[in-house]
């Protein structure tokens, strides 16, 4: 259950700090250690919780990093819904970018582009990274239909999303990837400059 405009409850907030303490903790050890030699019981040890609790909020190993994934997502969706329809949507995703992006919890950027390189390489992981990509793109398309004034199950609509999401990644991986890396926000919003959306 939500509360009033969108925001999570009290109870949900408390549940998703969880689930990204967890996250996070399992980001570091993969990052210092590897994916592989990295156990469950590493995790929770590390992370201050019983196995119990592990399993109470992620079904595998695998599922742990999904928060680090998407955490920035939903920031992102909510502060988009709040920009101005008439607002051209290229400045109002900047916009709700830049809100998403000082919303994040991981400081480190070594650590988080070891780890985008880790959820590349090791097959589990990136299936679930492709998985909640969905995901993300499911939270997107009612926000950016209403803004075009399109039905939800709009094919336009859905491609939209898709082609937004996909600008993050390509640019998140692209950041990760080189030996001196640019600044990432600046890394993506050239993406999504690169789309055209106020052309379509």
């Amino acid at each position: 259950m939500t509360a009033a405009r969108g925001r999570p409850s009290l109870t949900e907030r408390r549940r998703q700090e969880t689930r990204l303490e967890i996250a996070e903790t399992a980001a570091a050890l993969f990052a210092h250690r590897g994916y592989e030699a990295t156990t469950v019981e590493d995790i929770a040890t590390a992370a201050g919780i019983s196995l119990r609790t592990f399993y109470r909020y992620c079904a595998a190993k695998e599922d742990a990093l999904t928060p680090v994934v998407t955490s920035g997502v939903g920031v992102l969706v909510r502060e988009l819904a709040t920009r101005p329809a008439e607002e051209p949507l290229t400045r109002a995703v900047q916009a709700a970018f830049d809100a998403s992006v000082s919303a994040r919890r991981l400081a480190d950027p070594e650590q988080v582009r070891r780890l985008v390189r880790i959820m590349g390489t090791v097959p589990a992981l990136r299936m679930r990274w492709l998985a909640a990509g969905r995901d993300m793109q499911d939270q997107l398309v009612p926000v950016l239909a209403a803004r075009k004034g399109v039905p939800e199950d709009s094919m336009e609509v859905r491609l939209l999303a898709c082609a937004l999401l996909d600008a993050f990644g390509v640019a998140l991986e692209h950041w990760a990837g080189q030996d001196e890396p640019g600044d990432l926000a600046e890394l993506t919003l050239s993406a999504v400059r690169y789309l055209h959306l106020d052309a379509l």
